[in-house]
């Protein structure tokens, strides 16, 4: 689709946090927090002409690889809340996208994101075929600490099997990237969740997981490791 009219290279987009959103204690899941990163990136991406069905003209599309999630506090249900989105950087197969969460005009939430441009037929990265100069690039921080590389513990203490299901499987034909986290904080332990102790999320995306894979999820108290076949496929850092 062509360039819309209402483009802007900063978007902006409100929501209401609904009851579904939420933990039993009232506040915005962390999972939220991510689908409603990815609603607002998308809408930008449809906006500036580089969404999924434009780039499928091409046999590509975005794939998540790093994110980190920096928290002062949580939402909660019937606030009105405010995200903001840029692109930083966007060169060849390679992004990175900011994203802030506001309640009341104070910024309660920042995310930076790293994306690659896959090809959806081959599965490898790709030059990004669209065009993107109308992008302005912002090099402005939404977060303190810069997205890194998880140090992946030699030893962990508990582990789970899961298999994937058809509804962790998104529009690219894979796991969404949501559900690795879903999976993770389902298996911690609950106090830690419900308690708002979580300062921040550290998340890497090795390897995509697809429907029917059997996969381990192998976690510490904050340190958690998804493995299919003995390969990893993401790992998670919770600093609490």
């Amino acid at each position: 689709m062509p360039v819309s009219l209402d483009f802007t290279s900063i978007y902006t987009q409100n929501f209401e946090i609904g009851f579904q959103h939420c933990y039993p204690n009232g506040s915005l899941k962390h999972t939220e927090i991510c689908n409603l990163f990815q609603i607002v990136a998308g809408n930008h991406a449809d906006l500036g002409g580089i969404s999924y069905l434009d780039m499928q003209q091409h046999h590509q599309a975005w794939v998540l690889s790093r994110m980190r999630i920096e928290i002062t506090k949580l939402p909660k249900w019937k606030d009105v809340i405010t995200i903001k989105t840029w692109i930083k950087t966007l060169e060849n197969s390679r992004s990175i996208r900011c994203l802030e969460m506001y309640l009341n005009e104070e910024k309660i939430v920042g995310c930076e994101t790293f994306w690659v441009v896959i090809n959806t037929k081959t599965r490898r990265p790709d030059i990004l075929a669209l065009p993107h100069a109308h992008f302005e690039k912002f090099d402005t921080d939404s977060i303190s600490n810069p997205i890194q590389k998880i140090n992946i513990p030699e030893e962990f203490t508990f582990k789970n099997e899961k298999t994937i299901q058809l509804s962790d499987i998104d529009i690219v034909n894979h796991a969404n990237n949501v559900k690795y986290l879903e999976w993770c904080l389902d298996v911690t332990n609950a106090e830690t969740v419900l308690s708002n102790k979580i300062k921040a999320l550290n998340l890497n995306y090795l390897q995509e997981l697809n429907y029917n894979d059997t996969i381990e999820i192998q976690h510490t108290t904050t340190s958690f490791l998804i493995t299919k076949e003995g390969k990893s496929c993401f790992a998670l850092e919770v600093e609490i």
